[in-house]
């Protein structure tokens, strides 16, 4: 078993070492004492401003060189060398050291082809400039790169209105209250109110009174182009265009229960399902098929035990604080990791949503608030030690890393299938989703499952089909996308115990991952010697999703991939609907059922064929599209 090495550090955000107890009320006292300086004995006894250290991966890897004139690859260094390297350099402090376990790095990923041993990773902090200069001392040898900020999916679509940064210094100003009730007049508190359009858009949260003050610059309200009402729990959002507010008495908005909404009827002391959970067609999928025996870990804020759907989880690790207390994974301060969980395996005994895999074992990774890709590594080294069958990513981050990719790689090589959020930035696919090793997943809605005064109306796409499906305005697209998912009015659980309805891919994601632990728990040929835990277990995994899906949208496959994938045809059950049956044949044929759909030259991804299912060279379907990126092994 591979061990976690502790560094002197492990915190997420790029801030200094920990000072010692005593140091915050010395720099209070000196803060205080700063007003008695004079400007000469600050210049003359102050600290210059110099560039802040920041974290760093480094991890050995094969150089190739030109020596006696032919190029041939260097021994990589190992690990322990490269570490106590970095300890004799000044200026550069190794915080942490994630160790993976030995053997050779899986064949075909460069440099690991040429035998580069996958021996971990270690994090140390130094300036952009020594990064720099020990990149080049390195020729090739080394892996240096920044270890960046990860963040979640944010559920919510943000206005794209643009933001002036100038505040007036004087002028016209207005106070503007909104009082925000519920269910039968009561005040709501911890509501989020905004406004849009005017000078300057203006936020604020309802108190315990649930009115919430405004200032606006001006004081002219028909200015106001928009108003935003988004509760914590339990209610709708509420979404007004044109608002007419009047600065002269409070205005009332009044939200509406989600369990008012006929599909929640009754929720949760009645057990309902989700409208994606239905159109994916769970609610016709046998009561036995409940996922028993996989293994999945959710990458995420962590999850809240105390909620009545997710008091089955026992297991996890808190990366972020684990140089403190790795088992506060259950410390859900954000909400979207029980968001992501529930999703995917809500207990359904009697009360609350009901999840895909209610019998799966769900291991919490929390990675937020403050993850960095270091940690990311960290918590798939965790999954592989695990034995985890799924990952959940619903998050992303800036630019691909190496040292990611690679740890992605690894996670493949032994069984581990990773499934990501393409994300909402409604432009190219992000990153990890866009890893060819990586099933990524866009969101889709569908018009009646939310009220239409809801902030969710504001997702639509222009794309809507005769069944209302539409793709979310906020999706990610790009040749990457592997599928799409509901992920626009997704109501699941949320800390203490409570309900909400989001958007997001990050909403997307889980009811795919909750798709394919059904899929390795009942499918048969998964429950077989014939597929082992290997890359090819998991692209075969990857292929049934694929190939079960049905095409939805008036959208090209950059927005849907292959389509919303039918649980049905994924675990080779029976087809009620006479309309869909073709979908059950194409499957067992090892074709994708979006084909049927498109026309030559729509750029439908590739992937690999089933063993013996194509007609081309090594049983590989030969497609007639435009072929965008291949995500085979």
């Amino acid at each position: 078993m591979p061990k976690h090495t502790k560094g002197s550090a492990g915190e997420a955000q790029e801030t200094p070492n920990p000072t010692p107890d005593g140091a915050g009320a010395k720099r209070t006292a000196a803060a205080t004492a700063a007003g008695a300086i004079n400007g000469a004995t600050a210049i003359a006894h102050g600290r210059p401003v110099t560039e802040r250290k920041k974290k760093y991966l480094v991890a050995p890897r094969a150089a190739l060189t030109g020596a006696f004139g032919t190029s041939s690859w260097v021994a990589p260094l190992g690990l322990a060398a490269v570490q106590q390297a970095l300890h004799t350099l000044p200026d550069i402090d190794v915080v942490d050291t994630i160790a993976t376990r030995g053997g050779m790095a899986p064949a075909g990923f460069s440099p690991a082809a040429m035998g580069e041993p996958a021996d971990g990773v270690i994090v140390a902090r130094m300036t952009d400039q020594k990064a720099g200069e020990l990149l080049q001392r390195a020729q090739g040898q080394l892996l240096v790169e920044r270890d960046q900020h990860l963040e979640l999916l944010d559920p919510m679509l943000r206005r794209p209105d643009l933001v002036s940064s100038l505040t007036p210094y004087q002028g016209p100003q207005a106070e503007l209250l909104l009082a925000v009730v519920g269910k039968d007049g009561a005040p709501l508190p911890d509501v989020e109110v905004s406004l849009f359009g005017g000078a300057l858009p203006s936020s604020a949260v309802t108190g315990p009174d649930g009115v919430a003050h405004l200032r606006l610059y001006g004081e002219d309200a028909h200015a106001i182009s928009g108003l935003y009402v988004k509760p914590r729990t339990d209610y709708w959002s509420h979404y007004q265009r044109d608002p007419d507010l009047s600065l002269d008495e409070p205005n009332v908005v009044m939200l509406r229960p989600l369990a008012d909404w006929p599909a929640l009827q009754g929720m949760p002391q009645q057990p309902v399902m989700g409208w994606g959970a239905r159109a994916m067609r769970l609610d016709q999928v046998p009561q036995q098929f409940r996922g028993r025996g996989v293994k999945i870990a959710v990458i995420d804020s962590g999850a809240a035990t105390t909620h009545g759907n997710l008091n089955q989880i026992h297991a996890g690790f808190d990366v972020v604080n684990k140089q403190v207390d790795r088992s506060t994974w259950n410390v859900d301060t954000l909400g979207h990791g029980s968001h992501c969980a529930g999703v995917i395996a809500a207990a359904d005994p009697a009360w609350g949503i009901r999840g895909f895999a209610p019998e799966a074992e769900i291991h919490v990774c929390k990675l937020f608030p403050g993850g960095q890709v270091s940690q990311l590594i960290d918590a798939l080294e965790y999954c592989i030690e695990q034995g985890i069958d799924i990952v959940n990513m619903s998050l992303g981050g800036g630019s691909p890393s190496e040292a990611l990719e690679r740890q992605i790689v690894r996670a493949k090589q032994a069984g581990v299938a990773c499934i990501a959020a393409a994300g909402n930035s409604s432009s190219a696919v992000q990153y990890p989703a866009s890893s060819p090793h990586v099933l990524a997943v866009a969101a889709i809605g569908k018009i009646g499952e939310f009220p239409p005064d809801s902030y969710h109306a504001e997702t639509i796409g222009p794309d809507s089909d005769m069944q209302g499906y539409f793709t979310a305005k906020f999706s990610c697209f790009g040749p990457q996308v592997d599928v799409c998912a509901p992920g626009v009015a997704v109501v699941s659980s949320v800390p203490p115990n409570n309900f909400a309805a989001w958007d997001g891919t990050s909403m997307a994601a889980p009811h795919i991952t909750g798709l394919a632990a059904l899929v390795l728990a009942h499918r048969p040929e998964f429950q077989s010697m014939s597929l082992p835990r290997s890359p090819e277990r998991v692209e075969r995994l990857f292929q049934v999703l694929r190939m079960s899906a049905r095409p939805v949208t008036l959208s090209d496959p950059n927005r849907i991939g292959y389509g919303l994938p039918d649980a049905l045809v994924a675990l080779g059950l029976p087809v009620a609907q006479p309309g869909m049956a073709w979908q059950a044949a194409a499957a067992s044929f090892g074709i994708p059922a979006g084909m049927f759909a498109m026309q030559p030259g729509d750029g439908v991804r590739l992937g690999m064929g089933l063993p013996g299912g194509g007609v081309g060279q090594g049983g590989t379907m030969q497609y007639p599209f435009a072929g965008l990126r291949p995500s085979g092994w």
